[in-house]
């Protein structure tokens, strides 16, 4: 009964069990514990307890050992030690080391520094180069960002550097869709990081990926260890593969239940930081499992982990499973084992939701805790909706806002950005079929409904960008007809967008009074077709 859970109260359907983590869950050697009650009863003369002794026979069984969660095994072996526990400051070996143009330049500033100008990488195979933040635009500043990336690839003979040479056009050649989808004159432009490094075989189980923006920890979606670093520490790990790292103790989230047609990964990831907050999960690392969690596709698992670090998390982590496999089968030809939690692994807390009870959520402005159900908000007038990012710009993501232009079969009411992921999505959104829809594809679905032609690849308004940005909020309020409806209504002037993406805080997507509802695709192409923040099952039931 979907109807009988509200967003805002959770007893309806979340469990929590909170473990003592205290001295006695680390300290094995502990003799026993007194509880509070008893201690008020030992006589302040009492200066020390001890156990009784008893001699001891040599172990035959080697030392003995604790469990480990799935993250500290990772660290455990990256690190080359045969046990972690939280806390615990190691060296890490580092698999892959991601950086883009915005965060590029400073990192191999900083390498330069202090290794030498004529310094070489660890390894150029372990380095992945990706453009995609401020690509498709004029400003000179993020135009010579790429320079920087580009000169540095081609001085380190990087193996995996996507670059972009046509900034006006990606595609740049000759263009039929349903005939030739390359883009000619950028063979080897991915578009956003996260998505391209799934996408080009970068994610294995078990391997540690660093990267130099914050949503790295999408990748925790295949069983591994993925995080954002700062350039410094970039700029340390491009000389020397390590990093030192703190353990993280893990938060467990089990997610159980049939999940409802019209729910997606991103309703979940937005009930989850409602629940525990942007700080619930600061440097600790946020384990998913649960029935409704293996029933995810890789995309949707990388939409859960991708939004971990609105919560404070330090890494979000799935099992790896016959899901993940598959998916790698075709992207990757490097050995890879995948580890997982020790039955017996200590979680600093549990939660446990009964996800069929779980209705579509929007994170009102102006934070992504800020969670209410899409339905209680039903009176909010919006200007726009944007559906991009690496949250909500994969190829299943547009074909969930296919889905529901499709059940509808009306035209939007206001202006509908669409910016896909990577060069693979945008080709996706022109040449696959949508489920249903008796061949057509999204790109023609879309244009149905009166979208926005997609638009080039890219990170596109999701953090804003130069002024020229492609469906930037470069207004502070609402103008024309849109202001009129307001005024008439008596609603806020301030324009007002529905978006996939991750953060909706002040000037996130351009102006600082623009207002951002975040929101799954479902949701967010519903809102496009009313005007206003709209519970998706309107058109999916």
């Amino acid at each position: 009964m979907a109807s009988a859970a509200i967003a805002s109260s959770s007893s309806s359907f979340i469990n929590q069990r909170r473990n003592d983590v205290g001295l006695s869950s680390f300290s094995p050697n502990t003799s026993f514990y007194l509880s509070n009650a008893k201690k008020k009863m030992v006589s302040k003369n009492i200066v020390s307890v001890m156990a009784p002794q008893s001699q001891r026979t040599p172990s035959t069984t080697g030392s003995v050992k604790t469990g480990m969660t799935m993250t500290e095994k990772i660290l455990a072996r990256a690190s080359e030690k045969p046990q972690l526990s939280p806390g615990e400051n190691v060296w890490v070996n580092v698999d892959i080391l991601m950086t883009h143009d915005v965060c590029g330049p400073g990192s191999i500033g900083i390498f330069k520094k202090e290794f030498g100008q004529n310094a070489k990488v660890w390894d150029r195979e372990k380095l992945v180069i990706i453009p995609d933040h401020y690509i498709f635009t004029k400003d000179e500043r993020a135009n010579r960002n790429v320079d920087i990336l580009r000169d540095f690839c081609n001085e380190q003979n990087i193996k995996y550097f996507y670059d972009i040479n046509d900034l006006g056009n990606f595609k740049a050649g000759t263009f039929f869709p349903h005939h030739d989808l390359t883009p000619h004159a950028n063979p080897d432009y991915k578009g956003v990081c996260h998505v391209a490094l799934a996408q080009e075989g970068h994610c294995r189980p078990g391997e540690v990926l660093l990267g130099t923006d914050s949503h790295t920890c999408t990748a925790g979606a295949f069983g591994q260890f993925a995080t954002g670093i700062g350039n410094t520490d970039a700029g340390f790990v491009l000389g020397t593969g390590k990093l030192l790292l703190k353990v993280p103790p893990t938060l467990r989230f089990v997610m159980d239940g049939e999940m409802p047609d019209y729910l997606l990964a991103k309703d979940l990831i937005l009930q989850i930081i409602g629940e525990i907050s942007v700080s619930g999960a600061t440097y600790k690392s946020m384990e998913f499992v649960g029935s409704t969690v293996e029933s995810l596709s890789m995309e949707e698992r990388m939409t859960l982990c991708n939004m971990v670090v609105e919560a404070g998390g330090k890494n979000g982590v799935i099992p790896a499973d016959a899901t993940t496999y598959k998916y790698l089968e075709d992207k990757t030809s490097l050995p890879y084992e995948a580890l997982y939690s020790d039955e017996k692994a200590r979680f600093l807390s549990e939660y446990r939701f009964d996800i069929s009870k779980l209705e579509p959520l929007v994170a009102k402005p102006h934070s992504p805790d800020n969670r209410a159900l899409a339905r209680e908000c039903k009176d909010v007038k919006i200007d726009r909706v944007y559906i991009g990012s690496c949250t909500g710009g994969k190829t299943e993501d547009f074909l969930a806002a296919a889905k529901v232009f499709l059940a509808s079969g009306k035209k939007v009411k206001v202006p509908t950005f669409l910016v896909p992921a990577t060069q693979k999505v945008w080709m996706d959104v022109y040449s696959l079929p949508v489920p249903g829809s008796g061949g057509k594809t999204c790109s023609q679905i879309f244009e149905e409904a009166g979208c926005d032609t997609p638009a080039s690849p890219s990170c596109g308004a999701c953090l804003g960008g130069p002024k020229d940005t492609y469906a930037r909020m470069n207004e502070a309020q609402a103008s024309g007809t849109f202001l009129q409806i307001r005024q008439e209504i008596n609603t806020s002037s301030s324009l007002v967008c529905v978006s996939t993406t991750n953060r909706n805080f002040p000037g996130r997507m351009g102006h600082k009074e623009g207002q951002i509802y975040l929101a799954s695709p479902y949701t967010a192409a519903a809102s496009a077709l009313t005007g206003y923040v709209t519970d998706p099952r309107e058109f999916l039931q």
